[in-house]
């Protein structure tokens, strides 16, 4: 039942009637077209906590530089042992601090289709066709059932090579991407210039003369770029009591894309469709005496 919370009256009626197929068809769904904001902040923090991987010296040697995301609880925050604290509970810096500040929907970045289109008007969905293959199991079997009414025998050589018309395909349709940008804001505090220097460095440097890099999670590449104003918010020139602490931010604009509605999707995300190769009528039979087709009194 946890498939049919989100659905319409109609669409809950052709899910139970159809309820041994639902879990084929999700494990049947294609995860590398799946985009979401969690995407896109998950690929912006591998890039700082992993691909750039920054270390410094600190009293406990040359270690790496944690990264908090500013948006999770605090009591994970807390609970997470790759912050260190001390007694009184303060985190122990250096420190890189990520912050999601805006979300910005694009409208002059349209995507692949440059008009209106609409879904398809059925209980599936789906806009944008990204793949099409040919469904070989059903189309040999059209292909073998033929062979046998021709030549009383499955997979007849002669027959193989005639032309197959009943081709079926797998079409594979997915929601239109919606292209966003969004912005964030990181925050680097040390306790010296040193450590300092070490961790804005590479920030820097990371895009080699360009104006943009890569960055990527689940399948997903998106365009970063990281501004060059680099505020500094030191408080060493004060000589007042405060704690002494370097701060540098910086802005960082990722463009994204979005693919479906996430948990709140009425359909499924992924839709497969098959093509129809051949039509049927029935017809009417009498109860005896129809052999061969011939209808005998």
């Amino acid at each position: 039942m946890k498939y049919l919370l989100n659905v319409s009256s109609l669409e809950r009626a052709f899910l139970m009637a159809h309820k041994d197929s639902i879990n084929e068809d999700v494990a049947r769904d294609v995860p590398r077209y799946k985009s979401e904001l969690e995407d896109i902040d998950m690929a912006l923090y591998n890039f700082i906590n992993d691909s750039l991987d920054l270390k410094t010296t600190t009293n406990k040697g040359f270690e790496k530089v944690p990264v908090i995301w500013a948006g999770s609880e605090r009591a994970h925050n807390i609970k997470n042992t790759d912050i260190r604290r001390d007694k009184t509970g303060q985190i122990i810096l250096p420190v890189i601090v990520v912050e999601r500040t805006k979300v910005t929907k694009q409208f002059e970045n349209k995507g692949v289709p440059y008009a209106a289109v609409d879904p398809q008007g059925d209980l599936k969905g789906g806009l944008l066709t990204i793949n099409k293959v040919i469904k070989q199991d059903k189309t040999s079997n059209f292909a073998n059932m033929d062979a046998y009414k021709a030549r009383n025998q499955t997979n007849f050589p002669t027959y193989r090579h005639k032309k197959n018309n009943k081709v079926v395909f797998e079409t594979i349709t997915i929601p239109i991407p919606i292209y966003v940008e969004l912005g964030y804001d990181i925050s680097i505090r040390t306790e010296y210039q040193e450590q300092m220097n070490d961790i804005t460095v590479p920030f820097i440097r990371r895009a080699h003369a360009h104006k943009r890099i890569m960055i990527s999670h689940n399948y997903n590449n998106y365009e970063a770029f990281i501004e060059g104003d680099l505020a500094l918010a030191n408080n060493v020139s004060s000589y007042e009591q405060n704690e002494r602490k370097y701060e540098t931010k910086l802005a960082i604009n990722v463009l994204g894309y979005l693919i479906g509605d996430g948990k709140n999707q009425s359909q499924r995300r992924t839709v497969r469709r098959e093509n129809a190769v051949q039509i049927r009528f029935a017809r009417e039979r009498i109860i005896i005496g129809d052999e061969d087709g011939e209808f005998r009194f």
